[in-house]
C-alpha cells in the first residue's frame, strides 16, 4: 500500500512555514525550537540557499520532520520562497526569516486572520525587535508616492500597534499568504533576489483587487539583516535602489510614472542625500542605472504588469493610498 504524503499533509495541516536560510547557523536552532513547540504545529519546508556554514547539517540532525530543499549557490531570497511555495500543498504558505523566533500562538493566529478576511491575499504578524523587545521591527509595509517603501511602526512602542488594519503589502519576514492565489497573480519576481520583493507582490495582489493585512495578535522577534550583515550596506543599498525603479517600471503604467514624476523626483533626490552622507551615494546610483536597465532589459519588460481597464477602480485606489502614505511616513 502507497502512503500518499501530500494527501496526509493537506488534509490535516492548514499551513507550510517556509524558511529560505543563507549561513543561518547562528540564528535556525532557535528559529525551529520555537516553531515547533508552537500550539499549532505546521509543515516545515527550510530551503537553503547554497549556505557553507552547517546551518543544514544541524536541521537534518534535530529536525528531521522539516523538509529540506537545497540550491548550489545563493540564488536570492525570492527564488528560495517560490521553491517552498511550489512545494507545499496546504491552503496557505507562511513565509518565515530564519534569524526570528515566533510565540506560541503565531501559527493560528496568522491562519484566524487570513480566513477571517475574504479577500486577502496575504497577512503579515507583528515583529517586534529581537534585541528591544518592546519596540515595533515591522507592522506592516507601507508604500508611498515619493518611491519609499518602509516598515510600519518600526522603532515605536509596541503598545501603539495593537488593531488589525489593512496595509500596502505584507513582509515577507513574517506572513502567511494564500497559495492558490499565486497562481492568479505570480509568484515573487526573481529578478528582484532580494529586497522589495514582498512590496512588488503586494502591489500586484492589490492591482488584481485582493488586499493585504496586518494581525498584531501573530507576534514574533526579529534580529533582523541576519543575511546581509546590517542595516546599511553596499550590497544592500545598491540592490535596493536596483529594485526600487524596476518596482516603479513594473507595477505604473506610464500614465501613472508620468503623474507621479514631480514626487517620485524629489524623493530620489532626498534618499540619494541620504546615502551620500552614509558614504553608499556611488552605490545608490550605481544601483538606479542598474534599475533602468533591468526595467527596459528583455525579462524586465516581460514582468510588466499590464494594464486592464477591469481594475481601473485598484489603479484608483492605491493611487490615493501612495498620496495617504506620504503623511503616514512623515507622521512616523
Amino acid at each position: 500500500m502507497t502512503i500518499d504524503v501530500k494527501r496526509i499533509v493537506a488534509k490535516y495541516m492548514e499551513s507550510t512555514v517556509v524558511i529560505p536560510n543563507y549561513n543561518g547557523m547562528k540564528y535556525m536552532e532557535d528559529c525551529l525550537e520555537a516553531l515547533y513547540k508552537g500550539t499549532k504545529i505546521p509543515e516545515v519546508i527550510v530551503v537553503d540557499n547554497g549556505s557553507s556554514d552547517e546551518s543544514i547539517k544541524l536541521v537534518k540532525e534535530n529536525y528531521p520532520q522539516a523538509k529540506i530543499i537545497c540550491f548550489d549557490r545563493n540564488e536570492g531570497f525570492s527564488a528560495a520562497v517560490n521553491a517552498g511555495i511550489k512545494a507545499a500543498v496546504t491552503e496557505f504558505v507562511i513565509l518565515l526569516n530564519n534569524d526570528t523566533k515566533v510565540e506560541p500562538h503565531f501559527v493560528e493566529a496568522l491562519e484566524k486572520a487570513i480566513r477571517k478576511n475574504g479577500d486577502a491575499f496575504s497577512v503579515s504578524a507583528k515583529m517586534l525587535s529581537m534585541k528591544e523587545p518592546d519596540l515595533i521591527d515591522s507592522a506592516g509595509d507601507l508604500y508611498c508616492a515619493l518611491g519609499w517603501a518602509f516598515s510600519l511602526g518600526k522603532g515605536k512602542e509596541k503598545s501603539r500597534y495593537g488593531k488589525a488594519a489593512e496595509i500596502f503589502s505584507s513582509c515577507a519576514g513574517a506572513a502567511i499568504y494564500k497559495r492558490e492565489a499565486f497562481e492568479k497573480i505570480g509568484y515573487f519576481d526573481e529578478n528582484h533576489f532580494a529586497y522589495l520583493e514582498d512590496i512588488d507582490i503586494g502591489y500586484r495582489a492589490k492591482l488584481s483587487g485582493l488586499r493585504n493585512y496586518f494581525a498584531p495578535e501573530a507576534v514574533v522577534y526579529h534580529a533582523g539583516s541576519g543575511s546581509s550583515g546590517s542595516r546599511y550596506n553596499e550590497f544592500k543599498v545598491k540592490l535596493s535602489s536596483r529594485n526600487s525603479i524596476y518596482l516603479i517600471y513594473k507595477n505604473m503604467p506610464l500614465l501613472q510614472v508620468l503623474f507621479n514624476l514631480p514626487l517620485l523626483a524629489p524623493g530620489f533626490l532626498v534618499k540619494f542625500m541620504f546615502f551620500i552622507k552614509k558614504g553608499m551615494g556611488k552605490s545608490y546610483l550605481l544601483g538606479l542605472a542598474e534599475g533602468f536597465k533591468l526595467s527596459f532589459s528583455k525579462t524586465g519588460r516581460r514582468n510588466k504588469v499590464r494594464f486592464e481597464t477591469k481594475n481601473w477602480q485598484s489603479y484608483v485606489k492605491i493611487q490615493l493610498e501612495l498620496w495617504i502614505n506620504i503623511f503616514r511616513r512623515a507622521k512616523g
